[in-house]
């Protein structure tokens, strides 16, 4: 039984395609979080390790990672790290990750191995989100499993739709087969662009198909999102007022509100 007094808010930040800012969306959010005195934790799922880099954590020093747990069977509190913002710690990622999508593969139960991890974290962190790899893979499935929601950031691009009904379709089967409590955080239009039509038109068809599942905050194109991971800080450290970083606010802030707002009991 979960502990009352722990939110156990586990967010998989995900979407099979590449490029969509799924490690903007996760660092931002969770560095606005943890603004706000969330205490948070980052746990960088790709073998990229994008997130990692994008809190200056240099390749050298990530001895431990995300690769022993999964694969090793590390305890998972050996391998936490703080970062330099109050309240936010990472588990990071190196290229080693990539073969655990092979590694995994004869291990009994593999779709749970993150779930039996984190569980150990309880009382700890008000939200864990998991940066997940651009696939759909082994490693994103435990990302779901694992996860109480999942949130997609989502490109206004011709084949958005196409690739999001895709998504949806596997996290359906996710929830009847292996997580039933699994649900849709939200949809966050990313890379938005007002002075493209087919910006509004995608943004117009998404809403239409999902309605209030779609934030309403939307996150645009911006150079100093762009910059920021160059200088190992998530944008709203390196530019709180850029116009990317007061979206990433205004979106944590939508988030809470909704979570206020489903809290509540009708009298």
């Amino acid at each position: 039984m979960d502990n009352p007094h722990f939110p156990n808010k586990i967010i998989a930040i995900v979407n099979q395609k590449g490029g969509v800012g799924k490690t903007t969306t996760a660092s931002n959010l969770a560095t606005a979080l943890a603004a706000v005195n969330k205490k948070i934790l980052i746990i960088d799922l790709d073998p990229q390790g994008n997130a990692s880099t994008g809190f200056g954590i240099e390749i050298d020093s990530r001895k431990k990672t995300i690769y022993e747990v999964l694969v090793n069977k590390h305890p998972i509190n050996d391998v936490i790290i703080k970062t330099s913002i109050p309240n936010l710690d990472i588990i990071t990622s190196t290229v080693d990750l990539s073969a655990a999508e092979l590694e995994l593969i004869d291990f009994p139960g593999r779709e749970f191995t993150l779930k039996f991890s984190i569980q150990k974290l309880k009382n700890i962190y008000d939200y864990i989100i998991i940066d997940c790899p651009p696939s759909l893979g082994i490693l994103t499935l435990n990302a779901l499993v694992a996860a109480k929601s999942m949130l997609v950031p989502l490109q206004c691009e011709f084949f958005a739709l196409e690739g999001l009904s895709h998504l949806l379709k596997t996290a359906s089967l996710v929830q009847k087969k292996l997580n039933p409590n699994l649900v849709i955080e939200g949809v966050v239009l990313t890379m938005y662009d007002k002075r493209n039509k087919l910006t509004e038109l995608i943004e117009n068809d998404v809403r239409k198909c999902l309605d209030k599942l779609v934030y309403e905050t939307v996150i645009p194109r911006n150079v100093r999102i762009s910059e920021a991971p160059s200088y190992g800080k998530p944008a709203i450290i390196y530019d709180l007022k850029c116009t990317g970083s007061l979206a990433y606010v205004h979106l944590a802030k939508e988030m809470l509100k909704r979570e206020l707002e489903s809290e509540k009991i009708p009298a």
